[in-house]
């Protein structure tokens, strides 16, 4: 009991659901199904869960998250659903293997909400921020083998620039590529301080306004750590042959290449009729949202409804 006390006080400090409002307003408009089941992906303590099935009380939701360590904040938090909510571990590449082994067949509704969670960051040990020294890990299912550690320690200067440049957005990437390999021939980076250091000299200290010169170089290895980008396209993919005609996927991205392959997906799904957009841009957090969650200011959402279900596709072989 103490332990579960814990937990709900660690999630009610540091974790605030991003574009909560337009999530439940996607999944509960009055021309989306509204019998089934929607699969949040990527459910964190279950947050974005917890509002759906609050608004939606016809609806059900398959929780799946890689990071065990979250899935108990997410249990606490849906318990009073009951049957209503099943939480499951897993990783978004494997949603198909997972809505098999639980029977589901109706699926209404598809949430991804990328990247790192508050937990994830705010917790030193697992090496996703600078904010604190930690060892240089980030990965979130911690049965993944490689860590950043061994990105940052074995990928030749060319590779960790081109990473730092198309994964983290970092123009000066060749420099800090140089810096790196200059300095672990001394000795292997092992902490987050160490290489935040070494970065932010290679850069100059004052960074962009209030953002540290190192973040984008994190976001890059913590990306490269979790295969966030095979992740998504899977995940999508997934979307395309579960959801029913009319079910709802929405999408919350926190980068701008994250949110390009959303783009181009549905775009493509709008050309072939298997997707119609219900966000003509991006949606962002209001004013609000951005002042009081200051994480939240990167956050770019976009829905958009099944067009054709995975029972007509199967014909061609579409479904898993």
């Amino acid at each position: 009991m103490i332990e579960r006390e814990k937990r709900r006080e660690d999630q009610a400090r540091v974790h605030v659901s991003v574009l909560a409002d337009e999530v439940v307003s996607a999944f509960g408009s009055s021309d989306a199904p509204r019998d089934g089941w929607i699969v949040d992906g990527t459910l964190g303590v279950g947050g974005h869960a917890a509002r759906i099935l609050d608004a939606c009380p016809t609806l059900r939701v398959l929780g799946v998250d890689q990071d065990p360590e979250i899935l108990p904040f997410a249990q606490d938090n849906l318990a009073r659903f009951g049957s209503r909510a099943r939480v499951r571990r897993g990783r978004v590449s494997m949603l198909d293997a997972l809505l098999d082994e639980e029977g589901i067949e109706r699926v209404v509704g598809w949430l991804l909400d990328l990247g790192a969670s508050s937990l994830q960051f705010d917790r030193r040990e697992r090496g996703f921020s600078f904010a604190g020294d930690g060892p240089l890990d980030m990965r979130m299912d911690p049965d993944r083998e490689r860590t950043a550690a061994d990105i940052v320690n074995t990928w030749d200067e060319n590779d960790l620039a081109d990473l730092f440049f198309h994964e983290g957005g970092e123009t000066r990437s060749r420099k800090v590529a140089q810096a790196i390999v200059e300095l672990r021939r001394r000795a292997p980076f092992r902490r987050t301080l160490a290489l935040a250091d070494v970065v932010a000299r290679a850069l100059g200290r004052g960074g962009s306004g209030d953002v540290h010169p190192a973040t984008r170089v994190f976001q890059a290895l913590r990306r490269a750590v979790n295969e966030e980008g095979d992740e998504l396209v899977r995940g999508l993919e997934s979307a395309e042959r579960w959801l029913v005609d009319g079910g709802r996927l929405v999408v919350i991205s926190f980068h701008s290449g994250e949110d390009g392959v959303v783009k181009r997906f549905l775009s493509r799904g709008e050309k072939d009729g298997s997707f119609q957009p219900l966000t003509k841009k991006p949606v962002r957090p209001g004013a609000f949202e951005a002042r009081s969650n200051p994480r939240s200011r990167s956050a770019s959402l976009r829905a958009a409804a099944r067009t054709r279900s995975r029972l007509e596709n199967s014909t061609s072989g579409a479904r898993p």
